[in-house]
């Protein structure tokens, strides 16, 4: 049996779960400033994943870099969340 799918599927969703924070803690200190950080790293990680021969590591560094790409997204929708009062706002974060 191979469980290559199995392991990838688990560490999706596990990279997903672990960028939800992320992406919150992120707005909450920072605001969307650091979106950049998010496309390099997501860039970074994609073309890292081209160079890596082993199916599985490269998978998984590709949806790490997929998650930083879809972070860039969210963390202007977490923008919008924390205006609607869905989120608290950072009282000391200076704009």
């Amino acid at each position: 049996m191979y469980f290559s799918g199995i392991a990838i599927a688990l560490a999706t969703f596990f990279i997903i779960g672990l960028f939800h924070p992320i992406v919150i803690k992120t707005e909450y200190y920072f605001g969307t400033r650091p979106w950049w950080v998010f496309l390099l790293a997501g860039i970074v990680c994609i073309v890292g994943s081209l160079c890596i021969e082993s199916t599985l590591i490269s998978a998984i560094v590709g949806v790490i870099g997929a998650s930083c790409l879809w972070s860039i997204g969210e963390l202007f929708e977490q923008k919008k969340r924390v205006e609607r009062g869905w989120f608290p706002k950072n009282p000391k974060r200076v704009k």
